[in-house]
């Protein structure tokens, strides 16, 4: 499944790397926004989200969302939509 993550971090100067690595520990995955990755990882978005908020503070966002066949839109590099079309499954 094609899942979407996208997050607030509130923690100015906090060291979020395990937050990062625990997202690029997923099967595949792309980022170029910021605070926003898409994934392709066989978890529901429940199982991503308490994964996830371990590494995170509590008063920190994170939202999860489905995206696996959805229309598309955006404006993004070539590459960017090369790899959703590859990984979309």
């Amino acid at each position: 499944m094609l899942y979407l993550i996208t997050y607030d971090l509130r923690s100015p100067g906090r060291d979020y790397s395990n937050l990062y690595s625990a997202i690029k520990g997923l099967e595949r995955w792309w980022h170029y926004l910021d605070s926003t990755w898409i994934v392709n990882s066989p978890n529901d978005p429940a199982t991503l989200t308490t994964m996830l908020r371990q590494y995170m503070d509590t008063n920190d966002s994170l939202l999860v969302v489905d995206i696996t066949g959805r229309k598309r839109w955006g404006w993004l590099p070539k590459e960017a939509w090369d790899w959703l079309s590859r990984n979309d499954n």
